[in-house]
């Protein structure tokens, strides 16, 4: 049932939703008694004293309490998913993986959840973890909430269908959906099979970035954002609570569905957004303008202009450039660069960057088109548009080192030849018109 009546529209701002008419109370947040026989929480993302226009908070009117579950243990069923970033030396090369094989073994989406590279920690407050997930079954009697940070999720194969207390999201390839820090949910797999992308991030919450010059519109525009409606599970039974603190995997036993929030307000809530309503901005004279042009969301950090972390799309989109090079050039950023490929071919890879792919490029790490990109667009005719249709890459783009783990850096499908990409950009100086001086 995915239409205009299970979301509500609009990013970060006040929502108002319940399940059964009259439960929200009118004029107080916290009443002695709450309709229904409901307990009345409050969930805050920020610190309560956040200026007003940054602070996100919801009140929740549930069946019971989120104090109520059993005793918190170790929990490790999910041992390829963690913050463990390592604190030796870091390689500065290139790095390029294939995609995460689908599960050899029955697996739901916090058991296959596979941990690729990070830096910062939920300790600092600052930082991101970068994921992939391979799922073929539903989460079953089970829930998760990530006490760490909020979760982006992107996924490449197969829908995902996410309970949360707050309501059911639904989102399938080139769409995204952000789950605030600690709301707890479950992810079904309406298609079977899954595979996908996750930014953990540490630090501030994710926003609309600033347009400046831009003006009022573009981009990603804030009605296009959609935060569910109230819904909710009154069930019984022997289940399982999954916790991320800290940077570990904790697991306890709770007798009831922790989605039981008959009503909420407020803006601290999970939303998804569909990639293809972005309003992509380029040049329209000459020159490739920087990738923060295509700026989704942003994570800002305590430097004015530097981000915590970047979301950042390559979405379908006219090149009209004159008398330039229209693919990405060659380039060597302070910023570290992870991409990953949602949906058909990226136009500043011929090949071996395929959807559910990853590759990294760390600070000051040379990079750019491929040797076939190359001589293909250094000889385009620039007296016609170049129509880029069929296509949806994005970029997790933080202002710290990524730092790979070591199971991504010894994993099978990660693509040691990455550099060899580049051995064809052969030496084409003729030494102009005084050469033969």
């Amino acid at each position: 049932m995915d239409n205009a009546r299970h979301y509500m529209s609009g990013f970060g701002n006040e929502f108002a939703t319940e399940a059964i008419a009259g439960t929200l109370p009118v004029g107080q947040n916290s009443p002695q008694r709450v309709a229904h026989g409901l307990y009345a929480e409050q969930l805050s993302a920020t610190a309560f004293t956040a200026p007003r226009g940054h602070n996100r908070r919801s009140w929740l009117y549930r069946i019971r309490p989120a104090a109520v579950h059993g005793r918190f243990e170790p929990f490790a069923g999910a041992p390829r998913f963690h913050n463990d970033f390592g604190h030796g030396p870091v390689t500065p090369e290139q790095l390029r993986w294939d995609p995460l094989p689908l599960p050899a073994a029955p697996a739901d989406f916090v058991e296959g959840m596979y941990t690729m590279a990070g830096n910062g920690s939920p300790q600092a407050q600052q930082g991101v973890g970068v994921h992939v997930y391979a799922a073929d079954r539903d989460m079953r009697g089970r829930w998760f909430h990530d006490a760490d940070g909020e979760l982006l999720l992107v996924p490449q194969l197969g829908r995902l269908r996410v309970a949360t207390e707050l309501g059911v999201l639904e989102i399938e390839p080139q769409q995204v959906a952000v789950i605030p820090r600690g709301i707890r949910f479950r992810v079904e797999l309406p298609d079977g099979p899954s595979r996908g992308y996750v930014l953990e991030n540490f630090g501030a919450l994710l926003r609309l970035p600033d347009l400046g010059a831009i003006g009022a519109n573009g981009l990603a525009n804030p009605r296009d954002f959609q935060a569910p409606v109230a819904a909710f599970e009154d069930l019984e039974g022997d289940f399982e609570l999954v916790a991320k603190f800290q940077g570990h995997l904790w697991r306890a036993p709770i007798d009831h569905s922790p989605l039981d929030v008959v009503a909420w307000h407020g803006n601290c809530a999970p939303y998804r957004y569909d990639l293809r309503h972005f309003n992509a901005i380029g040049s329209i004279s000459f020159d490739h303008p920087d990738p923060s042009i295509f700026t989704v969301l942003t994570s800002p950090s305590d430097t004015p202009g530097t981000a915590n972390v970047d979301f950042a799309i390559f979405p379908p989109r006219w090149l009209v450039a004159q008398h330039t090079f229209r693919p990405p050039w060659f380039h060597r950023n302070v910023a570290s660069e992870l991409m990953g490929l949602v949906h058909g071919a990226y136009d500043a890879k011929a090949e071996g960057f395929v959807p559910g792919g990853i590759s990294l490029h760390n600070a000051i790490s040379g990079h750019g088109p491929d040797a076939a990109t190359f001589e293909k667009a250094s000889h385009a005719d620039l007296s016609r548009p170049d129509v880029i249709a069929g296509t949806m890459a994005f970029m997790f783009e933080t202002r710290a080192v990524l730092r790979p783990t070591m199971q991504a850096l010894q994993a099978p499908h990660r693509q040691d030849d990455y550099r060899r990409c580049w051995e064809g950009l052969r030496r084409r100086f003729d030494g102009g018109p005084d050469a033969a001086r």
